[in-house]
């Protein structure tokens, strides 16, 4: 069987190394807020170039407390694609503000800036005074491709609204050159274990490099303690743990070189799969791409992933539904614009196997086992 993800194959590419760090926590002592976990704040802003990094218990407490650092209240409305992980639109009501979902361009799955324009320009216009205003806007880069971020801050900075970059999919993507986290007031990082940078369970970082920010995200990660047991500020309990820390050091090293081997098993996936009836992931130049996932699109897309699952290969559908067609969010959100593409991409989008680990032998099995079922219908 060839799996979707892989993780466990990421733990044991660097086994020894990985053990060794834990062993060296369990001996420390320190198991919360120690020295391995402000270590890694330290490399992990190093390695984006930002001033500030403060590790978290998750990527979706990661987004709640950066719309929290960043003021946003309850009612506040806050501008993200409906084409996501639930977790996007779940820490905006953590944070008890009010999601209005805007298209995505469907070459690159991303918040379309026109979209948001309009999205933001409605919004303003059925504003009554008694209600809450726009806030934020948090555009996604999916599947390891950048969102549009220059048009999409120029927007915010017209508008007067905090940009929080949802980067849960996309460690060491950049554009430009500028790594995405950087583009934004504050960005939100994910290091769930099948993500670029994955842990062996939960975690989640904010970046930024506003002082003020980074202060309040301190602050609220931890009941709100200034000095402990003396909550300045509401807060919670997000801390990043120390065995997940030390164990992310390790694999911090290894990111750049592993997300080239992804790029090389996309490219190689892109040569085998020429001439397929099925749409491959778009390159926008000057915005790296780190393929989290390599995203097809298929006319007959769930006869392909079940065509392929009797085959052996495992496939995902990211994602099946938008969130403002799942049953729990369904007539609840708002979007003030057409979401027309975003419905249209779910009905044809399929991930293919993708992890560092991937054989060159497996991606042919998977691409010959794609051509074939292409063929035959």
């Amino acid at each position: 069987m060839i799996p979707q993800a892989n993780p466990k194959a990421g733990y044991l590419a660097h086994k020894d190394e990985i053990e060794e760090a834990i062993l060296r926590v369990l001996d420390n002592g320190r198991y919360i807020l120690g020295p391995e976990v402000a270590a890694f704040e330290r490399e992990f802003a190093s390695y984006l170039g930002v001033r500030h990094a403060v590790g978290v218990a998750s990527g979706t407490d990661a987004l709640e407390l950066a719309l929290r650092a960043s003021s946003v209240d309850s009612g506040d409305l806050v501008f993200t694609v409906s084409h996501t992980a639930v977790a996007t639109v779940a820490a905006i009501e953590l944070a008890k503000a009010t999601p209005i979902l805007v298209d995505i361009n469907p070459e690159t799955y991303t918040m379309d800036p026109e979209s948001l324009e309009e999205a933001v320009t409605n919004a303003s216009r059925r504003i009554r005074p008694s209600m809450n205003r726009p806030k934020a806007i948090i555009p996604v880069h999916l599947y390891g491709q950048p969102a549009d971020m220059q048009p999409i801050v120029e927007i915010a900075q017209r508008h007067g609204l905090y940009v929080i970059e949802d980067c849960a999919q996309a460690h060491g993507a950049d554009i430009q050159g500028r790594k995405v986290g950087c583009w934004c007031d504050i960005a939100a990082f994910s290091f769930y274990p099948t993500k670029n940078l994955g842990a062996l369970g939960d975690g989640g970082m904010i970046v930024t490099n506003n002082d003020e920010l980074a202060e309040r995200a301190h602050l609220i990660r931890e009941y709100g303690w200034r000095d402990r047991y003396i909550s300045d500020i509401p807060g919670k309990n997000s801390r990043l743990d120390e065995i997940q820390a030390a164990m992310l050091r390790i694999k911090l090293r290894y990111l750049d070189s592993e997300n080239l081997k992804r790029l090389r098993i996309a490219n190689l996936y892109d040569q085998l799969l020429e001439g397929a009836s099925v749409k491959l992931p778009q390159r926008r130049p000057g915005f790296r791409h780190v393929f989290h996932q390599y995203v097809i699109q298929s006319e007959r897309r769930d006869g392909l992933k079940e065509f392929l699952r009797k085959k052996e290969v495992m496939t995902a559908i990211h994602y099946p539904l938008p969130v403002h067609l799942q049953p729990a969010y369904k007539e609840r959100l708002l979007s003030l614009v057409t979401l027309e593409r975003t419905e249209e991409i779910v009905k044809k989008v399929l991930s293919l196997p993708m992890y560092p680990q991937l054989e060159d032998g497996q991606v042919e099995v998977v691409a010959n086992h794609v051509q074939n079922y292409e063929k035959r219908t």
